[in-house]
């Protein structure tokens, strides 16, 4: 019976020194899980600090005043800041948009801006440019071509070839040309360049009509269709930025740039291939084409009384 009880005390302190060693290695275990979640944590918060530090982002600079082709524009009114003020953001922070146009300006302005002044508009229209096509030989879902994206129809009426060899849309000088003259008449028949610059994205039918129904013929006093709403102030928020872009972050030194393209002039009537043409000329298609993107086809048809001028490398 002694034996028993002793066995039975034995076999009792056994079983609570088990439950004793449970207890201590589950704390133990409990606590390393603990330190480690607050180390980790620790190091999360300090990686999430570190890459917060990495990009600094603030409010872009608005200016208190400003002018378009010697026109003043409201800025005191807060409706008019604030459609800046979007501008100016977003053009701001797409870099490589922006930074793309501003190495391209160097290249394209002193091929647009003697234009400009030979048609007595004013310098600011290069800006123009800019918002239609950021100075790329682009295409619009409507069928907008070239610089200063015209329409078919349009292009036919101020004197460009729109044909299956040529389309003088992506002709950078005569598109510039044209341009000219079609914001002249704008003026002519709205008495601002605010509103004639409205008139080049809205159409002057569509700006005609919000003049008589709003009876307003201020731009800035119209209500209009969202695309026409912000154009003047992307054009406005490009020249804010490439005219002062230290103000906005972007520090591009002069090599940086895209030079003018050097060439010289041949000119001709008609091209029954244009590879073979590159050859004699000591060149290769792709520089033809790429100086002469209104080229269209492999090859250039002579056309009545017409010649055409390329430019060779």
């Amino acid at each position: 019976m002694l034996l028993s009880v002793r066995n039975l005390f034995a076999s009792f302190g056994f079983v609570c020194f088990l439950g004793l060693m449970y207890v201590l290695f589950s704390s133990s275990d409990s606590l390393t899980d603990s330190l480690g979640a607050s180390t980790n944590s620790s190091s999360t918060d300090t990686e999430e600090q570190t890459a917060a530090l990495d990009q600094y982002i603030t409010q872009v600079y608005v200016p208190g005043s400003m002018t378009f082709a010697g026109e003043s524009v409201p800025l005191h009114e807060m409706e008019i800041r604030e459609r800046l003020d979007r501008e100016l953001t977003s053009i701001t922070y797409r870099h490589s948009h922006t930074i793309r146009i501003m190495k391209l300006a160097q290249r394209w302005m002193p091929v647009i801006e003697p234009i400009l002044a030979r048609h007595g508009l004013p310098d600011d229209f290069k800006y123009l440019a800019i918002a239609e096509s950021g100075l790329e030989n682009a295409t619009s879902p409507a069928g907008a071509r070239g610089f200063w994206q015209f329409m078919r129809t349009t292009a036919q009426q101020y004197g460009m070839e729109v044909s299956t060899d040529v389309d003088e849309r992506y002709h950078v000088e005569k598109a510039t040309e044209a341009a000219c003259k079609y914001l002249h008449k704008s003026k002519e028949r709205f008495g601002t360049w605010s509103m004639a610059c409205a008139a080049y994205n809205r159409g002057s039918s569509g700006m005609a009509d919000h003049v008589q129904d709003q009876k307003q013929s201020d731009y800035y006093n119209l209500y209009l269709n969202q695309e026409t709403y912000r154009y003047m102030f992307r054009i406005l928020a490009y020249k804010q930025l490439m005219e002062n872009p230290h103000l906005y972050g972007f520090q591009l030194q002069p090599h940086d740039l895209y030079p003018p393209i050097n060439y010289r002039t041949v000119t001709v009537n008609s091209i029954g291939d244009i590879a073979t043409f590159a050859q004699q000329h000591n060149t290769t298609y792709k520089y033809i084409k790429l100086l002469n993107p209104w080229l269209r086809t492999q090859s250039l048809r002579a056309r009545s009384g017409k010649q055409y001028v390329l430019k060779v490398p």
